[in-house]
C-alpha cells in the first residue's frame, strides 16, 4: 500500500467540487437506468462522467507534478518519482 501523504494542494477545492458534480451526475444516470431511460441516452451520460472523472485525474496530476514531484527533486527523494510511475500506469489502464 502506498504510504499516505496528508497535504493541500493547489487545487483541492477545485477537486472537491468537481468530484461532488461527477458523483451526482452520476447518481443521474443510476436514475436513468432505473427509470428504464434509453441505452445509447445512458451510454452517452457514462461517456460524460467518464470525461469528467479522467479530467478530475488530470488535475490530480497536475497539482502532484508541480508540489510532490518538484519537492522530491528538489529534496531527493525518488521514492516520489517510483509512485507517480505506478499511479500513472494505474490511471492510464
Amino acid at each position: 500500500m502506498v504510504e499516505q501523504h496528508n497535504h493541500e494542494h493547489e487545487n483541492t477545492k477545485a477537486v472537491i467540487n468537481r468530484l461532488s458534480k461527477a458523483i451526482g451526475h452520476l447518481e443521474s444516470v443510476k436514475k436513468m437506468v432505473e427509470n428504464g431511460r434509453d441505452c445509447s441516452e445512458v451510454l452517452i451520460q457514462i461517456a460524460a462522467v467518464k470525461s469528467a472523472v479522467n479530467n478530475i485525474g488530470k488535475i490530480i496530476l497536475q497539482d502532484h507534478i508541480n508540489t510532490c514531484v518538484v519537492n522530491a527533486v528538489e529534496t531527493g527523494d525518488k521514492r516520489v518519482l517510483e509512485d507517480l510511475n505506478s499511479a500513472i500506469d494505474k490511471f492510464i489502464k
